[in-house]
């Protein structure tokens, strides 16, 4: 538990330091203000265990600040009312753009309101553009960074989100880690231990929260309770299948390969795939039939996906944090992707790469379907008290730099000279 003794430092016995020890008293005890960034679905289905944590901390408050990187119509009162979260504090609406100009607009947003508000500290989650632009604005102001998810490394520098993670732990203050290989990586590239927290992961927070809603909810009217339905009658397993990164879908030959692998699976399985916006124009530009047996939907929500894909034979995915949620409820997953920056969901969990090779693909995939399901354990700390722990975190270290009498006073930032 937290100390409440009050350091009295060397300066207070000057009685000309009165006014200066008050006013240090004073800020020591006033709640701290922590800005949580969230730019895309993901990132909020991360921030929701945080703000139910520090809801319940009574030194911390908080702003949810949503760049609105990726536009999503279903992001309304009742998707933050399913989480458990109040609505943004503040929307940028920032939108599309290619990646300099989204990261430039969230910058100028995001600097213009700290520089009204000012914060204790910024919170970032994850790897998006977000994530790195809101990093370096609060690092310039000087205002304290916690990067949640930080250290995880792919070494495949053709992804975008591998800069963004470099970008983001190099100016980061504290580190909250979810698996042993980000403590690793961010020991080696020179981070201070004392800075690197190994907490668990708040994504599986949020899933074991929504999977024990989900448990005790009507689930008639669910997007996805038809087809697993169906399915079910006929006697028949299926798969789920999600795919959007551009590497695996905007380009033809890859995309058309990973097509002929999935139809092939599908003789045997029948698999259902909810398909991305951008990964749906691709197959319509390329021409792809993916056959009878793929059924293709629409995106679901977070509780429909969630009611699918926990009770399929196999998800073969090119999602990151689908190969974790997979792993933390020990079902199987083939990654179509050449590498992870999650080797702890192989290493230790139900998850198998497999790459964008059709035989390979192909293989893995009815390798597990015709093998007894591989021993997988949870990793240690995926407990769904990685939030917890954050923000106790948080308290102490925000505290610590009270002790010191240090106050974060963002910068103005005057206009580069030329």
């Amino acid at each position: 538990m937290k100390s409440t003794k009050i350091v009295t430092p060397l300066f207070f016995f000057n009685a000309a330091s009165n006014v200066i020890g008050t006013a240090f008293h004073s800020y020591k005890f006033m709640p701290k203000v922590i800005y949580l960034v969230a730019g895309a679905r993901p990132n909020f289905m991360k921030i929701a265990p945080i703000v139910r944590a520090l809801n319940a901390h009574p030194t911390l408050t908080y702003k949810i600040i949503h760049t609105g990187q990726h536009y999503d119509p279903e992001m309304n009162a009742v998707f933050f009312e399913e989480l458990g979260i109040p609505q943004p504090d503040f929307f940028m609406g920032v939108g599309g753009g290619s990646h300099a100009q989204q990261t430039a607009r969230i910058m100028v947003a995001f600097e213009e309101y700290c520089q009204k508000t000012i914060p204790d500290a910024v919170l970032v989650v994850g790897d998006v553009n977000s994530t790195l632009a809101c990093s370096i604005v609060a690092k310039k102001l000087q205002i304290p960074v916690a990067h949640v998810e930080a250290g995880l490394r792919s070494g495949d520098m053709g992804m975008p989100e591998e800069i963004n993670r470099l970008v983001t732990d190099s100016i980061s203050d504290w580190f909250f880690v979810t698996e042993p290989s980000g403590m690793h990586h961010l020991q080696h590239e020179g981070k201070s231990d004392d800075a690197i927290f190994n907490v668990g992961h708040v994504m599986v927070d949020n899933l074991l929260y929504q999977a024990d809603k989900l448990s005790r909810m009507d689930t008639r009217n669910l997007a996805t309770t038809a087809y697993k339905k169906a399915q079910a009658a006929a006697g028949k397993r299926y798969g789920v299948v999600t795919l959007h990164r551009p590497s695996n879908v905007d380009d033809a030959d890859t995309f058309t390969k990973i097509s002929h692998a999935l139809k092939t699976i599908a003789q045997e399985l029948p698999l259902i795939f909810p398909v991305h916006p951008r990964t749906r124009q691709n197959l319509e530009k390329f021409a792809i039939d993916l056959g009878a047996d793929i059924t293709l939907t629409g995106p679901q929500s977070y509780m429909s996906f969630l009611h699918l894909w926990k009770d399929a034979a196999v998800v073969l995915t090119d999602s990151g944090g689908l190969q974790e949620e997979t792993t933390a409820l020990g079902v199987p997953c083939i990654t179509i992707r050449e590498n992870t920056e999650r080797p702890i969901t192989v290493d230790e969990g139900s998850n198998k790469l497999a790459g964008t090779d059709p035989a390979t693909i192909i293989h893995e995939t009815l390798d597990v379907l015709r093998s007894p399901q591989a021993v997988c354990r949870r990793p240690e700390l995926w407990d769904g008290k990685a939030a917890e722990r954050i923000v106790a975190i948080l308290a102490r270290v925000l505290e610590n730099l009270s002790d010191h009498g240090e106050k974060t006073t963002p910068k103005r930032i005057q206009p580069a000279k030329s």
